[in-house]
């Protein structure tokens, strides 16, 4: 019996040292041999930039797109070599207006009949964008003003087919919401840069990355995400993403806890079902370090949230011989507790930043297992996707 119980404990805490520790540990142990190539890539830009259109999809922006479409107005980048176009999934409100206001100053605006989301409307404006590069974004981020020359110098290197921006978390200057997901953030930023030096990595920021025509148009199921899908499908035609640490993409958090744990389970449902889509990719013998990094940044990450359960068991039965095991358990309930105690606490009032950052790594497991359970079923409502409602950041850092 105790043997079982170290097993069932040893599985999710092994599947978590790999996924979080030794996997990046691998890749900075190679990633000095990718910075040669990485620096040459960035040396060979040409003399003329190429145009490039900007797709943003939003639904009932109103708040935020007039700021939004200021803000890539004023973007360091030949103005006569950007297309924005905006795509409307059905808005209710003023959005459309806010937009048309734009229309003699080149903003597009496509106005669609019905709610299909995010992938949707990305979709339905592919064939309508008319640039050598596409970016992708959001309406709640901000880029800085050079970030879209940074993007665009990456696809200097003719083995590039996705480039994604580095994201920022930010927070309001008088309050600390959701610090977790600020050192969440640059955790995977940091990852993310070490692939891009051991050759290149597996999904793309959806609030800011580039891709070639070429790939974007490659037809996405609605109901999968695009981003993470951008660099699978990279992959498949050849091409390698990278990461472009230059290419900064300010990211608000999210001040509602109870927002961030939808999120959560809308966006790794997609991503697992997203995965499962391209399972193929997975494949060593084929796909040979890509289906690697796969495995162990996505799948390997995504698989403790699901194993936990077992954990909690096995130290249950230990509890039962062993008085430590109790004390352990009492530990582990009590942590679970209090990560709670952040979403009782309400959007009105801030749990103290020790408290916020356990509730959120209890929330993201959680949301994970909701996850999975979304996708066994095999449900599509994730498709229709309402945005994550972020306050604005406001100017950003360098563009004075």
């Amino acid at each position: 019996m105790t043997e079982i119980a170290w097993l069932m404990i040893g599985i999710p805490v092994g599947l978590f040292l790999y996924a979080y520790l030794a996997y990046p540990g691998l890749l900075a142990i190679f990633a000095p041999l990718g910075r040669v190539r990485e620096a040459e890539a960035r040396a060979r830009v040409g003399a003329d930039w190429p145009f490039v259109s900007i797709s943003l999809p939003v639904y009932n922006e109103e708040a935020v797109i007039r700021e939004t479409l200021e803000a890539w107005l004023a973007i360091d980048y030949p103005r006569d070599r950007v297309q924005i176009v905006v795509a409307s999934d059905a808005s209710t409100d003023k959005t459309n207006e806010v937009v048309a206001q734009f229309e003699d100053r080149g903003v597009e605006l496509v106005r669609l009949p019905a709610r299909g989301g995010k992938t949707a409307a990305e979709n339905a404006v592919a064939p309508l964008l008319r640039g050598d590069i596409i970016i992708n974004t959001d309406a709640s981020v901000r880029v800085r003003p050079d970030a879209v020359e940074a993007l665009v110098r990456a696809f200097a290197d003719p083995t590039v087919g996705v480039a994604s921006g580095r994201d920022v978390s930010v927070g309001s200057p008088t309050t600390d919401e959701n610090v977790g997901e600020a050192g969440y953030v640059g955790y995977e930023m940091w990852v993310r840069r070490l692939e891009t030096r051991t050759g290149g990595i597996i999904g793309a920021s959806g609030c800011f990355y580039a891709i070639r025509p070429a790939l974007h148009s490659v037809p996405i199921p609605e109901h999968l995400s695009r981003d993470f899908a951008s660099a699978l499908t990279a992959r498949e035609h050849g091409y390698r993403s990278v990461s472009v640490d230059d290419a900064i993409c300010l990211v608000p958090r999210t001040g509602s806890l109870r927002a961030e744990f939808r999120r959560k389970v809308r966006t790794m449902a997609r991503g697992l079902d997203t995965l499962r889509y391209k399972r193929g990719l997975m494949n060593p013998l084929r796909y040979g370090g890509f289906a690697l990094k796969l495995v162990s940044h996505k799948l390997c990450r995504w698989l403790v949230p699901l194993t936990l359960p077992l954990a909690l068991a096995g130290l249950l039965l230990l509890a039962l011989q062993w008085p430590l095991a109790r004390v352990a358990l009492v530990a582990v309930l009590l942590g679970l507790a209090v990560g709670g105690l952040g979403y009782v606490w309400g959007d009105d009032r801030r749990p103290p930043p020790a408290i916020a950052v356990l509730t959120y790594a209890v929330g993201a497991n959680v949301a994970a297992l909701v996850a999975w359970a979304r996708s066994f079923r095999s449900r599509r409502d994730d498709a229709v996707w309402e945005p994550t409602r972020r306050a604005t950041v406001g100017q950003p850092p360098g563009s004075a």
